[in-house]
């Protein structure tokens, strides 16, 4: 099990159910209740997230290994990586500052250990996770559906609900990772 010294959450679920989407509903409403969230996504493929043409792009493809690009509003960090190995969660909370923050939420990476929501749709016909993952803490579906073991069913498509659901989890680590 991953330990980070803030309540750590992941959502997984197969490729197309609506995970990111679902986050970007769920953290305005987190962000109401006064949570300072940092998220952290795991990508399948290369991705770029500074421009063709920019300063940090013509630095990164000119060889540098790690850019920083900094102002007076936000901080971005461009780390190359070589080989053919995944990033490991552990390393990416490492860069984190966990003192600023009062939750992590992760996108993906499923095969990891530590808490997740499974987000289900049964009409993509695709098997739950929950059944062998017993790190899966909840399950939000888009209709009604028999679970292999008891869990909360949450509806996937009324994130407030998710959203208490969080706020409940985080109050029970924040008790836990205070003893």
């Amino acid at each position: 099990m991953i330990r980070c010294p803030v309540p750590l959450l992941g959502f997984c679920a197969w490729s197309g159910t609506g995970k990111t989407t679902l986050l970007t509903r769920l953290i305005p409403l987190l962000r109401a209740q006064r949570l300072r969230i940092a998220v952290l996504k795991h990508a399948h493929h290369g991705f770029d997230i500074d421009q063709p043409g920019k300063d940090s792009w013509a630095l990164r493809k000119a060889g540098a290994e790690q850019t920083i690009v900094a102002s007076r509003r936000r901080i971005a960090l461009i780390h190359e990586r070589s080989g053919d190995e995944e990033p490991r969660l552990a390393e990416l909370l490492d860069r984190l500052d966990l003192r600023s923050i009062d939750l992590v939420l992760v996108e993906g990476f499923k095969q990891e250990i530590f808490p997740k929501i499974e987000l289900h749709r049964p009409s993509m016909q695709r098997p739950l996770l929950c059944g062998r993952m017993r790190h899966i803490i909840a399950v939000a579906a888009d209709e009604p559906l028999d679970l292999p073991r008891p869990l909360p069913l949450l509806a996937l498509n009324q994130p407030a609900e998710i959203a208490d659901f969080i706020r409940s989890f985080c109050d029970d680590e924040q008790l836990r990772l205070s003893l």
